[in-house]
């Protein structure tokens, strides 16, 4: 099994749940009540939950960590959101999601390194 599958899985998946949070607040009215918020964000959740755990059962088959997963996992949300941010929520790009992008590379390095 190739490693690019459960990538691509986690990638879908972290389109899903970015627009699960943050979807909303695009598509549903301002004043939309609390409960259609949450049941848009749940139905939006399913499947990001239907392409998450395979990706995740797929990268423990290979002999990955948990630690690994997870940091992965921030590493995709951050690649995800941000494109996600700026031309979908017209939000300005900030030189500090470089940063984080740094920090974030540098959990992975710890996180992998013993391997």
């Amino acid at each position: 099994m190739a490693l690019s599958l459960p990538l691509f899985l986690l990638i879908l998946a972290n389109c899903f749940m970015t627009l699960a949070w943050y979807g909303h607040l695009k598509f549903l009215p301002h004043d939309a009540p609390l409960w259609q918020a949450i049941l848009f964000s749940w139905i939006i959740a399913l499947f990001e939950y239907s392409l998450m755990i395979p990706a995740t059962k797929m990268l423990a088959q290979q002999g990955w960590a948990v630690g690994q997963m997870k940091i992965t996992q921030e590493v995709v949300t951050l690649l995800v959101f941000v494109p996600f941010m700026i031309f979908l929520f017209k939000q300005p790009f900030k030189l500090d999601y470089i940063w984080a992008a740094l920090c974030l590379f540098g959990c992975v390095y710890f996180v992998f390194r013993s391997q």
